[in-house]
C-alpha cells in the first residue's frame, strides 16, 4: 500500500545547541546522570500542533549519535512541532538490552509534559525499533508508569528482530543489542511479537533500502493488520537515508503522515 501524495561516546552531556544566527536552538534536558541521558526540546513560536519524540537510528551502536535527528527535529518545529531529539545509550556505553530501552522511556517521560496534543514517536532504523517499541512499553512493569504515546511513526524501521538477528543486519547488531538475553528478550523488545499496538502505526520505509530491508516494514504491517491494528505502510524511494533528509521526498512523506495525525 502507498501513501499518497550514525558520534563516538560523549565524555559530558554538550551544551545546549546553538543556531547559526547564534540563539540557543533548543532546551537540553538531562533525564539521568550519564553523558548520554539526555533530550534537545525545540519549542515552536505560538500554539504546538503536538510532541515529536524524535529517536535517532545506527543499530543501537555507540559510533551514532542524535547528530542525525537534530535536522529533523529543526525541521519540524519550523512546521510547528514540538520536537524532541534524544540520546541514549548504546552498545559501547552502556547500553543494550535493557538499559537502552529504559532511555526511551526515561526521555519520554521527561519531555511529555511540555506540551498538549498528540504525543508521537518518529525513529529511523534502531530508532523505528524504539520508536515503535515505546508504543508497547506500559504492558511491561518495567516500564509501565510512563506516559502513553498517541502515534507511531517509524523510517525504514528494525520491526522483526528477530528476522534481524538471523540475517546478520548491521554486521549482528540486533544480537549485540540483545546481548545475553537471547530469544528470552523478544517478547519485551521486539515489535512484531507486540501487535496488535493500541495506536495508530505507519511505517515509511523505501522499497530501495540496501541497509534495512523493506521486507521489514512489510512483515510488520502485514502481521499488525492482521491482528487488527490500524498499521499503514508508505512506501518511497531513496534509500536507507532518505527518510531522514529534509530535503528528500522521502521526508516529505513522513510529514504528510504527520500533517494528517494534526493538521497545521
Amino acid at each position: 500500500m502507498t501513501l499518497l501524495s550514525a558520534c563516538s561516546e560523549e565524555s559530558a552531556v554538550p551544551d545546549s545547541p546553538v543556531s547559526e544566527s547564534g540563539g540557543t536552538s533548543a532546551e537540553r534536558i538531562a533525564y539521568g546522570d550519564d553523558p548520554s541521558q539526555w533530550v534537545d526540546v525545540h519549542t515552536p513560536d505560538g500554539d504546538s500542533r503536538g510532541l515529536v519524540v524524535v529517536i535517532h537510528g545506527g543499530f543501537w551502536k555507540a559510533q551514532y549519535g542524535a547528530e542525525y535527528g537534530a535536522p529533523l527535529a529543526e525541521d519540524l518545529v519550523g512546521r510547528g512541532w514540538t520536537a524532541a531529539n534524544v540520546e541514549y545509550r548504546r552498545v559501547g556505553n552502556g547500553g543494550g538490552f535493557p538499559e537502552t530501552l529504559d532511555d526511551i522511556h526515561a526521555a519520554i517521560g521527561a519531555v511529555a509534559t511540555h506540551v498538549d496534543g498528540p504525543v508521537i514517536t518518529l525513529g529511523h532504523s534502531a530508532g523505528g525499533h524504539l520508536a515503535t517499541w515505546a508504543a508497547a512499553r506500559g504492558r511491561f512493569e518495567r516500564w509501565a508508569d510512563g506516559p502513553a504515546l498517541t502515534h507511531v511513526v517509524s523510517q525504514a524501521g528494525v520491526l522483526d528482530l528477530e528476522a534481524a538477528v538471523a540475517d546478520g543486519l548491521g554486521a549482528d547488531a540486533a544480537q549485540a543489542f540483545l546481548g545475553d538475553a537471547g530469544e528470552t528478550a523478544y517478547d519485551q523488545v521486539d515489535p512484531l511479537n507486540q501487535v496488535p499496538l493500541d495506536v495508530p502505526m505507519w511505517s515509511v520505509h523505501a522499497t530501495d533500502d540496501d541497509i534495512v530491508p523493506f521486507s521489514q516494514s512489510t512483515t510488520y504491517v502485514e502481521a499488525a493488520t492482521a491482528a487488527g491494528a490500524d498499521a499503514t505502510l508508505v512506501e518511497v524511494t531513496g534509500g536507507h537515508f532518505g527518510v531522514i533528509d529534509p530535503t528528500s521526498d522521502a521526508w516529505a512523506a513522513c510529514v504528510e503522515v504527520l500533517d494528517r495525525i494534526a493538521p497545521a
